[in-house]
């Protein structure tokens, strides 16, 4: 019973392994500061707007549990 292994061509999984590299694109650096943009709370006066109907961003994500997968 031989088993071979090569570890040289297994993939490895985009949310482990991942960095971003220093040099960025400027397209990915808009994409990047959009959803810098979009991560943030919900302002206070929307709740008072709303009743508090609306009282926290659904949307949030966190940088290490969620990417953004570019």
């Amino acid at each position: 019973f031989r088993v071979s292994l090569s570890f040289g061509s297994v993939p490895e999984p985009r949310s482990q392994g991942f960095k971003m590299p220093s040099h960025k694109s400027f397209m990915i650096k808009k994409k990047l500061a959009k959803k810098m943009r979009q991560n943030r709370p919900i302002p206070h006066w929307i709740r008072l707007r709303t009743d508090n109907t609306i009282r926290y961003n659904a949307k949030r994500r966190h940088w290490r549990r969620t990417k953004l997968g570019f």
